[in-house]
């Protein structure tokens, strides 16, 4: 499998060659509060499967060991790096050009969802984060 994407402005293009080890919605606090959206989609890759083709992304640490890259022109959030987790990257599934052809497969942090938020997707709910510490 091969998927392209970038940001909302093109500054930043990607590739990632291979199939995701798995696709999530987060809940989390984080993801809410970098992305300014209820929930973010996120495709987890082996590390050495993305690269980037045109453009240089900027990251800030979210937490402690927690490095999210983001376009530095337009904002666009583009992906998660986590310390406890190194041998993987989350890329925002919003930013791939065909996001469609991913599946989500669950929720996590789901105790922390938005009550107004109506999720009937029938996909397996999480607490708490699957590889992710409790204080996220």
């Amino acid at each position: 499998m091969m998927l392209e994407g970038g940001c909302f402005c093109g500054a930043i293009r990607y590739r990632v060659e291979g199939s995701p080890r798995r696709v999530t919605h987060c809940h989390c606090r984080h993801c809410r509060r970098t992305s300014g959206a209820a929930i973010v989609t996120w495709a987890v890759f082996d590390e050495g499967l993305l690269t980037f083709v045109s453009g240089v992304p900027k990251e800030f640490e979210s937490r402690p060991g927690a490095m999210r890259a983001f376009c530095p022109r337009c904002g666009s959030p583009l992906t998660f790096r986590d310390a406890l987790t190194p041998e993987t990257i989350d890329v925002t599934v919003g930013t791939l050009d065909t996001p469609e052809a991913v599946n989500p497969e669950d929720h996590v942090w789901f105790d922390r969802a938005i009550p107004w938020l109506r999720i009937d997707d029938g996909l397996p709910r999480h607490g708490k984060g699957r590889d992710r510490p409790p204080d996220r």
